[in-house]
């Protein structure tokens, strides 16, 4: 298990060094806000789908097609999960903390930190099930999560969910799959360029708001510690419990697990700010919990991959 949990740290380690780049140049006045929020559109409407696209770029298997499958239910049930769990706990608390708060134990940052991670220590494979989990994470994010934040149904959120970058590049990427269809070079070249920029620039934005987050609330909010407790650790642990009790793939729980297991989702701010919620309690809850994640990530994968082995 120390192996695991060493190997596991390590890549943890390497993205928080980019993160404390990110926090320097920040601090240099060479990362704005302005420049966050466009490095973020960069992340979400062309790396991400090129990420998951470049994934699903290798030939057909059943195998694989059942796992993704497999994938995407253990996505969709650990999310319906999370959903109910925020509504039970946080029913009764003020609307704009309430919010926040639901949103941060539902929705984890399992695109801009765990395909990196799933990449790092799973291959392809890994971010092959976890582009499973980030479709499904957008179909929630846009559905409950856009309903919590706007505080109305909105009639496009149902487009939303459906023509949103990571949802398309989903589907561009088993059409390729089913019909083991390969990229011209030139394309091809393209999106693994644009893929790898998957791990750096999003830790920078991270890097960033880090800088700018009040730490001391949120170290002394009794609600935001319950939040990420959950987040980080409870709900990463059931999932894993119960895909090991089921015997699910070994790789498919681990890719699973990183994604769960993932520090608080970026978008909690910039839906909060979006939708004016108390953006500084979002701030300080992904910024805290990317922190702790140093230390529980290891933690909680290292000891999937030592049970699952």
């Amino acid at each position: 298990m120390l192996g695991s949990f060493i190997d596991v740290g390590t890549q943890v380690l390497v993205l928080f060094v980019l993160i404390a780049v990110g926090a320097v140049l920040t601090k240099c006045g060479m990362i704005t806000e302005q420049g966050s929020r466009t490095m973020t559109d960069v992340v979400l409407y062309a790396v991400t789908p090129c990420v998951i696209v470049n994934a699903f770029q290798r030939e057909y298997e059943p195998r694989m097609l059942g796992g993704l499958l497999t994938a995407l239910l253990a996505a969709f049930l650990s999310l319906g999960f999370s959903v109910l769990l925020a509504e039970l706990m946080y029913r009764k608390k003020d609307v704009d903390r309430g919010v926040v708060l639901k949103f941060s134990l539902v929705f984890s940052n399992c695109g801009f930190m765990a395909l990196p991670l799933q990449q790092a220590i799973l291959g392809d494979d890994g971010v092959f099930y976890g582009a499973a989990y980030v479709a499904m994470f957008n179909i929630f994010m846009w559905t409950y999560g856009l309903l919590r934040m706007s505080g109305k149904r909105e009639l496009k959120a149902a487009l939303k969910a459906v023509v949103n970058p990571g949802i398309i590049g989903t589907i561009v990427g088993i059409i390729l799959f089913a019909f083991s269809i390969k990229l011209p070079a030139v394309p091809a070249s393209s999106v693994s360029f644009l893929a790898a920029l998957n791990t750096p620039v999003p830790m920078l934005v991270i890097g960033y708001h880090l800088v700018h987050a009040n730490l001391r609330r949120v170290l002394t909010d009794k609600d935001a510690y319950i939040a990420m407790l959950f987040r980080l650790v409870l709900i990463p642990l059931a999932v894993m419990g119960v895909m090991i009790l089921l015997r699910v793939d070994p790789v498919i729980t681990t890719a699973t697990v990183i994604a769960v297991s993932a520090p608080v989702a970026a978008f909690t701010t910039m839906m909060s700010t979006k939708y004016g919620h108390d953006t500084e309690l979002s701030a300080g809850i992904v910024s805290a919990s990317a922190l702790f994640s140093l230390l529980t990530m290891p933690l909680v994968v290292g000891l999937t991959q030592y049970l699952t082995a």
